[in-house]
């Protein structure tokens, strides 16, 4: 039996699906909850989670928006008052229909999104061009009844965060519109060390309601797409909806254009897909719950003095802002634990035995990368730092090479077709829902984006041969 399978974690090689599945519960992350499609974040993915929140959300405070919190429950006529919206959502909507015991006069909606909810209020809050740009942001858990459910990328529900702001003009909601898209590639890039491409996507391809969808495309290791994160430019859609009107400078009264954008929980699994390998979880060390842990080594009072000195690095560690744990399990042998934070994805491992404290190092080994090397303890603290930032800086090289190395420029359709069964395509394309509809059903590929920053292109469209409608091309691929 391979290691892989005493582990009970399948290659990826044989089944990248049944690998994911199985990692994310023995890695410690979720686990399934008792009712259909929902998850238990554990603590370990909890953290993770902790972590990525923590630097999304101050970026977007440093935007200038502001954190609130809105309603779980949602008037069921809130909804159908932006009937598109309504409409996109339907198939995935939780309706209560009773509580306290008797049948409810309206039906409440648990929220799938909060622009209903939310535009409510900000008609109540607006009133001048005065109060404009306003920007709020949420934390919340959402609900969205899932039929093919998947850990951490589709589950009933879910964490998220959701920006929404209000607007003068068009101009300004989409350079709000273009700013989230930034904040999510930042994010993406240099937190969880994922290329993601931005994009806009296809009209076939929008969030209901919206006049203007943007999305961040990440490849992960089976070649497939994942969204990462959108942004929507709603027009004044909403506002006509929930009256979301102010006085202008000139005293008429005009509509706002407002925004919406999003970033989830499927951060944590498209990092398990994006880095992972058959060993288990890769942790960019931005998003380690445990950067480093160290394993002391010996037997009776060798052990307690390893131990002694153990605690002393992790302390020195953890005073330079280094994520550390000490692993002092007694019951467990040295290579047991080796295998769990390798597992568990966790960048750097020091090993600490007799003879290592005898020669004032420690053993380092790197996540990735064969070998093990000597690190001087009395210095640790000072090198660890740079080792993890060369380590988060490897790992989005790798994945950007990945990338570049399973994506490919197509012109004809069998080109198309071999491209998508293990990566992306980069074709032209005609625009039209019908076109996008057959290219699905033939090789289940999806546009998933118009890359922002694609070369200018035209020609026929790799599908239909008509005019290609966007002037550059467009990624296509399987997606999650």
């Amino acid at each position: 039996m391979s290691r892989q399978r005493e582990r009970g974690v399948t290659p990826q090689s044989e089944d990248f699906s049944a690998w994911y599945n199985e990692l994310v519960v023995k890695a410690e992350l979720v686990e399934r909850g008792p009712a259909k499609g929902t998850m238990v974040i554990r603590p370990y993915g909890y953290r993770m989670w902790e972590l990525l929140q923590s630097e999304l959300d101050q970026r977007i405070k440093d935007t200038g928006h502001e954190n609130a919190y809105f309603p779980l429950l949602i008037p069921q006529s809130y909804l159908t008052r932006e009937a598109e919206h309504v409409e996109g959502f339907s198939p995935e909507l939780a309706v209560v229909t009773h509580a306290g015991g008797k049948e409810l006069d309206e039906p409440l909606v648990v929220r799938p999104t909060s622009e209903t909810v939310i535009g409510e209020m900000m008609s109540r809050w607006i009133s001048s061009h005065r109060d404009l740009p306003m920007l709020l942001n949420q934390w919340a858990n959402v609900v969205r009844w899932e039929m093919r459910p998947r850990l951490l990328l589709r589950t009933t529900e879910f964490l998220w965060q959701e920006a929404h702001t209000a607007h003068v003009d068009e101009a300004d909601a989409m350079r709000e519109t273009m700013l989230g898209l930034e904040v999510y590639t930042q994010v993406a890039r240099d937190v969880t060390a994922i290329p993601v491409v931005p994009g806009e996507k296809t009209p076939g391809e929008r969030f209901a309601g919206a006049v203007r969808t943007y999305t961040i495309e990440g490849m992960m290791r089976d070649g497939r797409a994942l969204q990462a994160g959108t942004s929507h430019y709603l027009g004044d859609n909403f506002a006509r909806a929930f009256n979301i009107r102010y006085a202008t400078e000139s005293g008429e009264l005009a509509y706002a254009h407002t925004t919406s954008w999003g970033m989830t929980t499927r951060m944590m699994g498209a990092v398990a897909m994006t880095h992972g390998d058959d060993q288990g979880l890769v942790l960019p060390p931005k998003v380690a719950p445990y950067q480093v842990v160290i394993v002391p080594i010996g037997k009776g009072e060798q052990l307690d003095t390893v131990v002694d000195a153990a605690k002393d690095l992790l302390s020195r560690l953890r005073s330079a802002g280094v994520r550390t744990h000490l692993d002092a399990r007694t019951h467990l042998s040295p290579g047991f634990k080796f295998n769990q934070w390798e597992l568990q994805g966790v960048p750097l491992r020091i090993e600490l035995g007799p003879r290592d404290l005898a020669a004032g190092v420690g053993t380092l080994a790197r996540r990735l990368g064969d070998g093990k090397e000597q690190i001087p303890l009395d210095t640790a603290p000072e090198l660890i730092p740079s080792i993890l930032q060369e380590f988060q800086d490897f790992l989005l090289q790798r994945a950007t090479k990945f990338r570049e190395a399973h994506t490919t420029v197509v012109s004809d359709w069998d080109a198309f077709t071999s491209a998508v069964a293990g990566g992306w395509a980069l074709a032209l394309h005609c625009g039209e829902g019908s076109c996008e509809d057959e290219i699905k059903a033939d090789t289940a590929a999806t546009p998933r984006c118009v890359p922002l920053d694609g070369e200018r292109e035209s020609g026929a469209c790799v599908r239909c041969g008509k005019p290609s409608a966007y002037g550059k091309r467009v990624i296509f691929g399987r997606a999650y």
